[in-house]
């Protein structure tokens, strides 16, 4: 196993891949909820990746930003 520096990994499972010319939206289901990820296309295709492939979704942000409609 490599070692990494992000420390919010989520196990999951592929629900859905919408492909895209050069990116696409990969939909995974964990215990935490549902998350989508866009990565490229070709990363999808060199990964090989498809609904019901487990996998493992990794969180690295610098920024977090929060909206709430005015009422």
């Amino acid at each position: 196993m490599k070692k990494l520096s992000i420390r919010n990994q989520l196990a999951g499972t592929v629900q859905e891949i919408v492909r895209g010319p050069v990116v696409s939206e990969v939909v995974v289901k964990t215990a935490a909820g549902t998350l989508a990820s866009v990565i490229t296309t070709r990363s999808v295709t060199d990964m090989k990746l498809k609904a019901g492939d487990d996998v493992l979704v990794m969180v690295k942000a610098t920024e977090a930003s929060i909206q709430k409609e005015e009422t």
